[in-house]
């Protein structure tokens, strides 16, 4: 069997193919122009998309040593994400598909997050509680199959990684500030106490956090003009322990209360240093199985939503003629 795949709902144009049984080629094109803007612009991120996927596709194809006529099926990213950037890849592919007369394949987008762990060993066994993080999301889901999946746990407002980005904008960090606020807080100490919310369900919040920091800083700087440049990397140790806390502690109490002891991590924010060194350290205290998909796996890519298509295949779940993207697609 082989499944060309394309994913591109939001700022990365990308493709990779599925053949016997694993991925053989997985590309990825990133568009470093938002970072001007200090955020992803939906038209210009269209645009690119519209530039680069034919280029992109046909380098997965070559890597792969595929041909359009070996393909079986096509897959997409059906939603969510920005409808401009989804379309881009949707009617790409569902055309593509049409006109090689193959099945075509619409794939939820943080369900292919979840099964980017079964592209590599080692693999969790079901069920897995599997905690997802991303600019967008952040979810807990209890996984008892490749295709059945329930939410048991998600944010209320802003996602971790807009947390990490917003709270990294105050601080004067580029965009995406996630990675930068990583690198800074390893030269720090979390001396500053920002407050945990408390939420008695497995539901996340990150809005009162963001505003308890923007307080904080408003209040200091009127001070200290000089409060962030002096104190930049404790505050940046401070604001990823509490988020990372966050995460952590719901995840903790997710797993005690469906009595899973397979936890997965993936979604782009799951590369943060701080909560992957928290994840191994609750992990031996509580006897945890962790699984974690190598970090080109877990920010946005094809692999995962071949790795999707696959299982989608294997149950004749193909998208019909009138089959759409959708910016809100529901699970």
């Amino acid at each position: 069997m082989k499944i060309l795949a394309i994913e591109s709902s939001c700022d990365d144009t990308a493709a990779a193919v599925w053949a016997n049984g694993q991925i053989v080629s997985n590309v990825v094109s990133s568009q470093l122009v938002h970072e001007q803007y200090g955020g992803v612009v939906p038209e210009v991120a269209s645009r690119a998309h519209n530039e680069r996927i034919y280029s992109v596709v046909e380098s997965a194809l070559e890597t792969a040593g595929t041909d359009l006529g070996d393909l079986d099926a096509i897959a997409c990213t059906q939603g969510p994400g920005l409808m401009g950037s989804l379309l881009v890849g949707f009617t790409f592919a569902k055309s593509l598909a049409q006109g090689l007369g193959v099945p075509f394949i619409g794939v939820h987008h943080m369900r292919a997050h979840i099964l980017a762990h079964f592209i590599e060993e080692p693999k969790p066994d079901f069920p897995f509680l599997c905690l997802t993080v991303s600019g967008g999301h952040t979810q807990l889901v209890k996984c008892l199959d490749p295709l059945d999946m329930k939410i048991i746990g998600s944010t209320l407002d802003d996602a971790a990684g807009e947390a990490f980005d917003k709270i990294g904008k105050m601080l004067g960090l580029p965009y995406p500030a996630g990675p930068a606020l990583d690198q800074l807080a390893q030269k720090g100490l979390p001396i500053f106490d920002f407050p945990e919310p408390q939420i008695p369900s497995l539901d996340f919040s990150f809005s009162g956090l963001k505003t308890s920091v923007l307080y904080f800083l408003r209040s200091n700087l009127n001070k200290d003009p000089d409060f962030i440049e002096v104190h930049k990397n404790d505050l940046c140790a401070s604001v990823q322990e509490r988020i990372v806390s966050i995460l952590i502690n719901k995840l903790t109490k997710a797993a005690n209360k469906t009595d899973i002891q397979h936890i997965g991590i993936a979604g782009g924010v799951s590369a943060n240093s701080a909560l992957r060194k928290q994840l191994a350290v609750k992990s031996s205290i509580e006897g945890w199985h962790v699984f974690l998909p190598k970090l080109s796996y877990c920010t946005d890519n094809a692999a995962m939503v071949a790795m999707a298509a696959y299982f989608m295949y294997e149950r004749g779940q193909f998208c019909n003629a009138d089959a759409r993207p959708d910016p809100r697609l529901k699970w």
